[in-house]
């Protein structure tokens, strides 16, 4: 007789079919299935999947964690199987719990760790800030990971000094190049710096001053876009064929996804009983990295992006089942203004598990509670994840009820502060 499965639940949800062997499991990714489940059936449909040993069914995207509320898996042997346990080593060769080698991400653990390795020398290890002030506010124990005291004032010089460090004498001979709106411009021609060789920038007019002025510091040649990503990606192709330099991608790259990685590698050594970390999302470098390290690390680990309202590409694209990208972006925050990329998003996909979408008023909010109460000069990007922790959307959600314990990527403390000068010499 066919393997069966029975579920309740309280709308139509997609379903992924896991065969377990033994007690590894591997995707079964050449058949995927659509049920349709009603919550007060007297009669709950019953799907039958031929041909599989045992079966486990667990609802898409999200494949972490079980949304079901399951009465029942029949299956044709070991009744008793924990497969609650067995989830968390989902889609690993070897029972380890990491899944990216199995569903060929850009990045995985070893990747992440020979980052960390190959990086030490040249970024610091950023430190982790709590405030029971902001606890109370919003109820749950939230730990800072200041990368707004990194190298460069962000976490891009990690993938950008990866990037650099991972290519050979021969390859970095005519330089690099990139394309970034600041903080990935200043990390490149830092890192470049350090490495002792030509870094070329191409920076859209509208990129902050106070992060055009951090390349000029650090050495980097700056050519000007506009403030499209098509303009900026145009220029920097230009400048590609014309110079031979290496391309250093701020987002859309292994060296890049796996130096940014580090992040949440270092936040879960500094405090391990974090259950949920709570990440800007852009281009997907940083997020891609922080959750395929913590949840190699810890299966279980929830991560959730913090969006921008006026860039909130992510958030429609995980709807959609795929890459959006918006005509425009209208935020505060002009380090989030990017779309994901084709090595970002299979990870946004399958391993982040919500977007949390906030307005620019929330940003703000969020950046004067930095600098009042932790005492934090932070940008508008490096805020949105405390803004994201305080939102209703967050607090009205499953998330929020199952977190005790949430890490806050404060991405990067680049912020123009010419106007607060101005106003205070004027006084």
């Amino acid at each position: 007789m066919p393997n069966q499965f029975i579920c309740e639940t309280k709308r139509p949800v997609f379903f992924e079919v896991i065969t377990i062997f033994s007690k590894k499991i591997s995707l079964f990714s050449l058949r995927k299935i659509r049920i349709s489940c009603e919550k007060n059936s007297s009669h709950p449909p019953v799907g039958t999947v031929h041909s599989l040993p045992r079966l486990l069914v667990l609802p898409s995207p999200s494949l972490w964690r079980v949304v079901a509320n399951w009465r029942g898996v029949q299956s044709s042997g070991d009744p008793d199987f924990d497969w609650f346990s067995a989830v968390g080593l989902m889609g690993s060769k070897d029972g380890t719990g990491d899944i990216s080698e199995a569903q060929g991400y850009a990045a995985d653990i070893d990747s992440i760790r020979e980052a960390q390795a190959r990086i030490a020398p040249y970024v610091h290890r950023t430190p982790v800030m709590s405030s029971t002030s902001i606890d109370a506010m919003v109820g749950k124990k939230l730990f800072f990971k200041c990368e707004c005291f990194q190298k460069a004032g962000a976490f891009k010089i990690r993938g950008a000094s990866n990037s650099i460090f991972a290519l050979d004498d021969e390859q970095v001979s005519k330089g690099v190049v990139t394309h970034s709106s600041g903080n990935h411009a200043a990390a490149v021609a830092l890192a470049a710096k350090l490495r002792g060789i030509p870094a070329h920038i191409v920076i859209p007019r509208n990129a902050p001053a106070c992060k055009v002025e951090n390349v000029k510091r650090y050495g980097g040649h700056i050519i000007w876009s506009d403030a499209s990503i098509e303009s900026r990606e145009y220029v920097c192709k230009r400048v590609q064929e014309e110079t031979g330099a290496v391309l250093i991608h701020p987002f859309n790259s292994k060296y890049t996804i796996s130096g940014q990685g580090t992040v949440s590698l270092e936040l879960l050594e500094q405090v391990p009983e974090i259950d949920t970390i709570i990440v800007p999302i852009s281009g997907g470098g940083l997020i891609s990295g922080v959750a395929l390290a913590a949840k190699a690390i810890n299966p279980s680990i929830r991560i959730l992006a913090a969006e921008p309202k006026g860039a909130d590409d992510s958030a429609q694209s995980k709807a959609a089942g795929k890459i959006i990208t918006l005509p425009s972006t209208n935020t505060i925050a002009d380090g989030l203004r990017a779309f994901l990329g084709d090595l970002t998003w299979p990870v946004v996909r399958d391993l982040v598990d919500d977007v949390i979408v906030v307005d620019d008023t929330a940003i703000v909010d969020a950046m004067k509670m930095c600098y009042e109460i932790l005492k934090v000069a932070v940008e508008p990007s490096g805020a949105i994840g405390l803004a994201a922790a305080l939102s209703d959307e967050f607090k009205q959600s499953s998330a929020w009820h199952e977190s005790s314990k949430i890490g806050i990527i404060v991405s990067g403390g680049n912020v123009d502060l010419g106007t607060l000068w101005q106003s205070m010499y004027k006084h």
